[in-house]
């Protein structure tokens, strides 16, 4: 056995007396490790701070990496949130009793082991930790080299906080940031059971590509709000500059408005908040022509091909103008990663034809995109945006990291023959 598998084998011993604990206990280590988060604060930052010296602060993944003390008190009441939610575990999902006698329960269990992939974002390894250990499921982290420091201290706080609690300390796994750890992960059949990765959609596709244990897919967030013919000005120019750049690092940031082309003479008003933030519009002609000399010429550039379909995570977005609602439901169809999207309208017809044939996990009507987050929906925290159908949709927290079994009992009955 290769020293990797041995390290996922006490990962695998571990996840199994994870369900031996009481809520009680799972709730208090939570509670733990959030106190020790804060008081910890220094130790923290510190590691975070060797991190932030390694990337130039233009990078726009630099926001996604840094950690404050206001974030670091923001993680921990996250933590807080899951440990007073209720436990995911158990739950009697259906029951039936067959004609024999035979009674046949569903129950909510935890996977096992789960191995998540993630970029430049500390913060996911405290996220992660919390809802596995809610859920009862131990956890492969693998994060980016960019995070190593962090990274490497948030676990070392975790593993105290565990030690000191007599807990087995091997139920959080920090794989190494180099590339090379990806494929092990990957193909750790039998050793874990489902990996969900949170990046970029070449990280993503690799993922799927490659993995042969199960994947739930993640992340990668192209975001459109559709400014409709009945839209109110005021409200859409609040929803746009919020989806826009309250964060334009994270996944459900905007990154492509719609306008419908009766709304072109409201477009620069639509758009000057932008200006402010020095958000960088690539227009189509009808917007380019409806912004000239309405928004700062250095950062308004004409759309191309390579547009459309892009997810920014930087201070850029593009325009497209449209001439109906059918044109604009086919263009987010054919550009949309399926995360999230929204439409500004006063038209209940308009809105209700959105909401219906949008293909998308989060579909809004009249509010910002930014709202796609585990803690905004009231799961406490979340493990990712899945953006596929099959088990999760949409914000993954508690529920989300259980599967079932069926439990039978009985009186002695048989099969007959």
């Amino acid at each position: 056995m290769t020293p990797f598998l041995t390290q996922l084998e006490q990962v695998r011993a571990a996840s199994r007396r994870l369900n031996l604990l009481d809520e009680a206990t799972v709730n208090g280590v939570l509670t733990a490790v959030a106190a020790a988060m804060e008081a910890q604060a220094e130790f923290l930052l510190a590691a975070n701070d060797r991190d932030l010296s390694l990337m130039g602060k233009e990078n726009p993944l630099y926001d996604r990496l840094q950690l404050t003390r206001e974030r670091i008190a923001g993680i921990a009441e996250d933590m807080r949130r899951v440990a007073g939610l209720p436990s995911p575990l158990g739950r009697l999902l259906s029951e039936t009793v067959r004609p024999n006698g035979m009674i046949i329960r569903k129950v909510s269990v935890p996977f096992g082991v789960i191995g998540v992939i993630y970029e430049a974002r500390p913060n996911v390894a405290f996220d992660v930790f919390s809802l596995c250990f809610k859920s009862g499921n131990a956890c492969v982290l693998k994060g980016g080299k960019d995070a190593r420091y962090s990274n490497e201290a948030i676990v070392e706080l975790i593993h105290r906080v565990l030690s000191d609690r007599g807990i087995d300390p091997h139920a959080v796994l920090l794989l190494p940031p180099e590339r090379e750890a990806v494929q092990p992960l990957l193909t750790a059949v039998g050793y874990v059971d489902l990996i969900i990765p949170r990046g970029n959609q070449g990280l993503i596709d690799y993922v799927r590509q490659n993995a042969k244990v199960p994947v739930i897919e993640t992340g990668a967030g192209v975001c459109h709000t559709f400014f409709d013919a009945a839209g109110d000005l005021e409200k859409g120019r609040a929803i746009v500059f919020n989806a826009k750049t309250r964060r334009v690092s994270v996944c459900n940031a905007l990154d492509c408005l719609i306008v419908h082309q009766s709304r072109l003479a409201d477009l620069p008003e639509l758009c000057r908040p932008l200006a402010g933030k020095r958000v960088i519009l690539y227009a189509d002609e009808p917007a380019y022509a409806a912004l000239l000399g309405r928004y700062p010429a250095k950062v308004l550039c004409p759309a191309d091909e390579h547009s459309f379909g892009r997810e920014f995570l930087d201070y850029k977005m593009a325009i497209k103008t449209v001439a109906s609602l059918d044109e604009a439901l086919e263009h987010i169809a054919r550009y949309s990663s399926r995360h999230s999207e929204s439409i500004v309208s006063e038209d209940a017809e308009a809105c209700r034809r959105f909401t219906r044939e949008v293909d998308a996990a989060c579909v809004y009507t009249n509010v910002s995109t930014a709202f796609t987050d585990g803690g905004q929906f009231g799961f406490g925290a979340e493990i990712g945006i899945s953006t596929q159908k099959l088990h999760a949709r949409g914000p993954m927290a508690l529920p989300e990291l259980t599967s079932y079994k069926y439990i039978i009992t009985g009186e002695g009955q048989v099969r007959q023959p």
